[in-house]
């Protein structure tokens, strides 16, 4: 009986062990707290953020306003820029329109000297002439010359025939190329203008004092030019009554 006591002293007594009474809290209570929790850290960690970039000098309103002043100006730099690059391309179309017309002007020139060289020459061999009535109407070539043109086997000449004596007779006549030439290892003789063509294959003469004469002739493919020369025949004659060997050029 007594220990029977004893165990009901130690169970509810004094010495009883302690008990402990924990309060349910619904599990969708706990998640809205804590999510109400974590929205006040946010809040509050956006304040201290935007606090501490006030406190530091920077200011969102202001960087949005120097994006767009920047933004502005980067507009404004790149329309100046696309018109400088049309100016540029106008000028540098200019410049060869330039360049094009001073290349025209300088082969003019070239052309012009030529001539007016040409011409001195005429004249230094005119007033080299001493006319007189007792000297023979003889007629002679001068300053014969063959150069090559633009094309292969094409070949420009030009000379000048002149005539002595009585200045008041008219010369009639004809002038003839005589071509000799070298292909595939054989010579040949070429005759300009051509016998077979209209008009007897000679260029006609008619003047009194001078003439000066010039054209193009061609050689067949593959042919070497070796001599060119010029022949001076009177009407009423087969014989030549002036000839010159062309210095090739």
């Amino acid at each position: 009986m007594y220990k029977l006591f004893k165990r009901i002293r130690q169970r509810f007594g004094i010495s009883a062990p302690r008990m402990t009474v924990n309060t349910h809290v619904a599990w969708y209570w706990r998640w809205i707290g804590t999510l109400l929790l974590l929205s006040l850290s946010l809040v509050l960690a956006a304040w201290m953020y935007d606090a501490g970039r006030r406190f530091a000098g920077f200011d969102s309103a202001e960087l949005t306003q120097e994006r767009a002043r920047l933004r502005e100006s980067l507009a404004r730099l790149e329309g100046e820029a696309a018109r400088l690059r049309e100016i540029a391309n106008a000028s540098e179309s200019r410049l060869k329109i330039e360049q094009t017309a001073q290349a025209q002007l300088a082969g003019q020139t070239k052309a012009l000297e030529e001539e007016n060289n040409r011409l001195k020459e005429d004249l230094a061999l005119f007033e080299n002439l001493v006319p007189s009535d007792n000297r023979d109407d003889k007629v002679s070539i001068h300053r014969f010359k063959v150069e090559r043109d633009a094309l292969p086997g094409e070949y420009r000449y030009h000379l000048l025939v002149l005539k002595g004596g009585r200045r008041d007779r008219e010369f009639l006549g004809s002038l003839q190329l005589v071509v000799e030439v070298q292909r595939d290892g054989k010579d040949a003789i070429l005759v300009f203008p051509d016998p077979a063509e209209a008009g007897g294959g000679a260029l006609r003469l008619r003047f009194k004092y001078f003439h000066r004469a010039e054209g193009i002739f061609r050689i067949p493919p593959g042919a070497r030019l070796k001599t060119v020369r010029a022949r001076v025949v009177e009407n009423g004659s087969n014989e030549a009554i002036a000839s010159q060997t062309a210095n090739l050029s």
